[in-house]
């Protein structure tokens, strides 16, 4: 038995094919199959002659997940846990809005990351999901949801830019017209700032989108907040989204954790502002859910107004984001690495 069907990216499908000696369009079909009809047995595969699909699932063997826990917001948000075949379980979560749904996919089970706001760090790291595994997330929340998925957000359990060609192979899967057809500009990665990611992620072809999970433009208050990427300085996390932006022409996204008393006094303001300088970019404010175990609040709502309107007064692009699912535990830095 070989590794199975959803370790492989949409050029190594075509590569698996090529050694077998099919032809080309064998690998168009298997990948509409897997990643357009979200099939779950190669015996689906009506269109492939039945040698191949024997031969597929001897050497390339198609395990599906399954979905083990699925919660219903008031507000209509679905959470998800899906168990892989290896007993390895992760969550994500469903957005649904008058014209759009909005998935936000996991990259990993768990995170190494250790960001003392956030549950899933809190649980540590378990291991990286595979390309399919991640585009099965969406698939499975797709079909629950009985809509088309139009959004993608990967923001989910887990650092994108520590599992980097898994992710890619993934984004390519979502965009890619054989496969869910998603726009390229509708697929956002959110980073804690991994440099050599950023520098990568600049040169690919595609119109991905960067969001930078920031939380403090003060040095030792980020360094609190996110321990692991400490040793990492905020000028050198600036000079490479410039070069990012420089290369790739792209606005980027900061995300904003609202804390009382932590990040969100008029010095933290001004940092933010001063940080934003220079650079196209959109700030996300993001007041903090509530984490079993955590004594952090979120920021007063008078405190958030005037981050926004200062922000704003600089000609910087804010929004307050409006918490989604918060009531089970599917809101930003709620999601749990269930899969230990």
């Amino acid at each position: 038995m070989g590794k199975e069907i959803k370790a492989y990216s949409y050029e190594g499908i075509g590569e698996l094919m090529k050694q077998w000696g099919q032809p080309r369009f064998r690998a168009k079909q298997v990948v509409q199959w897997l990643y357009q009809k979200g099939v779950s047995s190669y015996d689906e595969m009506s269109n492939l002659p039945a040698s191949l699909r024997e031969r597929l699932q001897n050497e390339a063997p198609l395990l599906p997940a399954e979905v083990i826990d699925r919660r219903v917001s008031k507000d209509g948000t679905r959470k998800y846990v899906v168990r892989f075949h290896d007993g390895c379980a992760t969550e994500m979560v469903a957005i649904p809005s008058r014209d759009r749904l909005t998935v936000c996919f996991s990259t990993q089970v768990g995170c190494a990351m250790g960001c003392v706001f956030c549950a899933t760090g809190k649980e540590g790291f378990t291991r990286n999901l595979l390309p399919g595994e991640m585009v099965e997330q969406v698939l499975i929340a797709q079909e629950d949801m009985g809509a088309r998925v139009t959004n993608l957000v990967g923001m989910g359990q887990g650092e994108p830019f520590l599992n980097y060609d898994n992710t890619m192979a993934a984004l390519r899967l979502f965009n890619a017209a054989d496969g869910m057809n998603i726009g390229a500009r509708k697929i956002t990665v959110s980073t804690c700032g991994v440099l050599p990611g950023i520098k990568k992620f600049a040169s690919e072809p595609e119109q991905f989108t960067l969001a930078v999970s920031l939380h403090s433009a003060i040095q030792f208050s980020r360094d609190v907040l996110m321990p692991t990427v400490a040793n990492q300085r905020l000028t050198d996390l600036k000079k490479a989204l410039q070069a990012y932006q420089g290369e790739s022409g792209r606005r980027i996204t900061f995300e904003y954790i609202m804390i009382d008393g932590v990040n969100d006094d008029e010095e933290h303001l001004h940092a933010l502002m001063s940080f934003c300088r220079g650079l196209s970019c959109h700030v996300n404010l993001i007041p903090i859910n509530a984490v079993d175990g955590s004594l952090f609040q979120p920021s007063a709502d008078a405190t958030v107004a005037m981050f926004l309107e200062g922000l704003e007064r600089r000609g910087i692009e804010a929004t307050l984001r409006a918490s989604r699912g918060s009531d089970i535990a599917g809101a930003c830095g709620q999601l749990k690495n269930l899969g230990r």
